[in-house]
């Protein structure tokens, strides 16, 4: 009765339960912000950056291996055993942050593993929403994110600065633990019943759980592969940029740790208006190919601009312009999930999730290498005193800010790639409904679940774009 009782939660499933998890989870890490650079630089006093890029490199890739391997197992035992799991493993390092540096980057490098909530959620979020709904509910999941950051590192910063980092891992600590009892206790399965297996002793085919199962029907596909390919190109250089750009602003262009704090605010607002009110409008009048074209010129736009800018006031509208770029991963979300099969949601979700977790790790690595091409090497939180950057030292550097220069070159890519993303799908293979109606046939006339050959088993089904 207990376990019955937990598998079903409180009430039927809402978008509202998505948020909250992502909330909670991401303000918990929020949090962290200022004392994990802190710890970073005690611990890596040498090359800290490059460590950490290092540290999310390996997060990244095990994130790159097992997302799509999480997702795929979602659509067949549901969501909320799989989402007690990521949010777990990825609040597992918290409390160890001041406990033990060494084992706190150690397991949050391995916490890569389970550490992709967001193709769980995606996944859940399709669940439980109409193909019109789902644009404006992954902005709002997307949107949350974004909420969970304007005030979290300011929060952080200002209690570690009054009560000392301690207290600042005792409060994230508790919140993320508030999250996996949300899960636990609260959040109700999506997934119907009819299309989970009865029970964890069920059958599941390799098929089903390989991790490279996905990559093979991407290279079969034209238009996911087209998708997944702009994923990567754009989503590396934001990886990339959201890993070094704090400390970028306060060593190169001298912001405070106050003024950064202000900078992720109004990035965070800004973001959220533009993942819902904005998403919804474009996504209305433009389409969603477009709305993906026009959130991909924004992020060109702003990284070129940090990439020649050296006055605050260029990092300030920057951010804007950044805010603006955060409509592309909900509606390449939305784009995906709007031409997916209902019980293929979670892999090809977790297929997206994972080339993010690969961009998560190879980002920041790639970011810190060109740093330190050219001699930019961040390793302090506030270096305004100890090593401050003249206006003449500015004046010798052409390009300030070359990786993110080299980021808007790949984001460029992205872009000539998602041109030739169409319009509509139209496969040249069966179907994966006719697919589910020949196996069900084939289940009432034989007793026994027939092994889908993947090479006609299409990743996505004819659908509008």
């Amino acid at each position: 009765m207990l376990t019955k009782h937990l598998r079903r939660g409180v009430g039927r499933p809402k978008v509202a339960h998505a948020v909250v998890v992502i909330f909670l989870e991401f303000f918990a890490w929020g949090l962290l912000t200022t004392p994990m650079l802190t710890v970073l630089h005690e611990t890596f006093p040498q090359h800290t950056f490059l460590v950490n890029g290092l540290i999310q490199g390996v997060k990244g890739f095990l994130s790159f291996m097992s997302a799509p391997l999480i997702g795929a197992l979602s659509d067949v035992w549901g969501r909320k055993s799989f989402l007690l799991l990521t949010v777990f493993f990825t609040c597992a390092p918290i409390p160890l942050m001041r406990l033990s540096p060494w084992c706190f980057f150690a397991l949050m490098s391995v916490s890569g593993l389970f550490s992709v909530t967001f193709s769980v959620i995606f996944a859940y979020v399709a669940d439980i929403t109409e193909e019109h709904e789902r644009s404006t509910a992954y902005g709002l999941v997307s949107a949350t994110f974004a909420a969970s950051l304007v005030t979290s590192p300011a929060i952080g910063a200002f209690l570690s600065l009054r009560c000392g980092d301690g207290v600042v891992v005792l409060l994230a600590t508790v919140i993320a633990l508030a999250d996996i009892l949300f899960v636990l206790l609260l959040v109700p399965e999506s997934l119907p019943d009819k299309m989970r297996l009865s029970s964890w002793g069920s059958p599941i085919s390799w098929e089903q759980a390989d991790p490279f199962a996905s990559l093979r029907k991407v290279g079969k596909d034209s238009t996911v592969l087209l998708i997944c390919v702009t994923v990567f190109l754009s989503y590396l250089p934001e990886a990339g940029q959201y890993s070094s750009f704090f400390l970028y602003l306060g060593q190169v262009n001298n912001f405070s740790s106050e003024t950064i704090a202000g900078f992720i605010a109004m990035v965070g607002i800004l973001s959220i208006i533009a993942q819902t009110l904005l998403l919804s409008v474009l996504m209305k009048k433009i389409g969603n190919k477009s709305t993906v074209l026009l959130g991909l010129g924004f992020q060109l736009f702003q990284l070129a601009w940090y990439g020649f800018g050296s006055e605050p006031w260029m990092m300030w509208a920057a951010g804007a312009v950044a805010a603006m770029s955060s409509i592309t991963f909900p509606s390449v979300s939305a784009l995906v999930s709007r031409c997916t099969d209902h019980d293929q949601q979670g892999a090809v979700q977790g297929m997206i999730t994972g080339i993010r977790g690969l961009c998560n790790g190879l980002g920041p690595a790639l970011f810190g290498f060109i740093f330190f091409l050219f001699n930019v090497e961040l390793k302090e939180l506030s270096p305004v005193e100890q090593n401050p950057v003249t206006p003449d030292t500015q004046e010798k550097r052409v390009i300030p800010g070359p990786p993110f220069l080299f980021g808007a070159c790949t984001v460029l890519l992205a872009l000539l790639v998602a041109v030739f993303i169409p319009s509509q799908h139209a496969p040249a293979v069966q179907t994966c409904n006719t697919r589910v109606m020949e196996s069900a046939i084939s289940v009432t006339e034989n007793g026994s679940v027939p092994v889908s050959d993947e090479d006609n088993e299409p990743l996505l089904q004819d659908s509008s774009l």
